[in-house]
């Protein structure tokens, strides 16, 4: 199953029963990320009542009530996310409160309806996890192996000459496989690989 992230930030700004709600959707590649958006967000918004979040990032996932009745507003901007088939995407919603209070039902429909006004406007981009692939051959093979990278349309990320070229290449994580036996058969064999890791860095095409 595809994740999607979001190509840009959206928002949107709502009046329920004279408190205003404002919806964003971030993305965001970690937590650390998202957290300081939402410190820029409450330092935008040091007035307002409540600055309620959800954040979907693989297993840096979390979210916040910020004061108000448990699972009223964290958990309903979660869900949301979660409809969507997000991931890397920090939503937030920033209330101020006008007087009337809503109940505990009100508040998971103004959270929900904020969080989902937002992404009305908001245009997916797959996710697509990133990895490093660093291969070692002979100065021999490395104008084999920067032809091919070139050729499959990955990214040269770094480059070390010392006894022997030492080339990282930026690739998804998907094809990690195929790319070690595709360097293997330019090399008749030669090429050496390092352990490949994966990290969080997207690119994506609109869905």
């Amino acid at each position: 199953m595809p994740t999607y992230t979001l190509a840009s930030s959206v928002q949107a700004d709502l009046e329920i029963r004279k408190s205003r709600f404002i919806g964003y959707a971030i993305p965001v590649p970690d937590r650390e990320t998202a957290m300081a958006q939402l410190q820029r967000l409450r330092a935008e918004h040091a007035t307002a009542t409540h600055v309620c979040w959800a954040l979907l990032a693989g297993g840096q996932s979390g979210m916040s009530d910020d004061g108000e009745p448990s699972g009223t507003a964290g958990r309903p901007i979660l869900e949301v996310l979660r409809h969507h088939e997000l991931d890397g995407v920090l939503a937030a919603v920033v209330r101020y409160y006008g007087g009337i209070k809503l109940g505990a039902g009100g508040l998971v429909r103004a959270y929900t309806d904020a969080i989902a006004a937002a992404m009305k406007d908001a245009q997916r981009i797959e996710r697509i996890v990133q990895a490093d692939l660093t291969v070692e051959v002979d100065y021999a093979d490395e104008a084999r192996v920067r032809r091919w990278i070139e050729q499959a349309g990955h990214t040269l990320a770094h480059g070390e000459h010392g006894a022997a070229a030492r080339l990282t290449i930026r690739l998804p994580a998907s094809v990690l496989d195929d790319a070690q036996a595709a360097l293997r058969d330019a090399t008749h064999g030669r090429a050496r690989f390092a352990g490949a890791g994966k990290d969080g860095d997207d690119e994506g095409a609109p869905s």
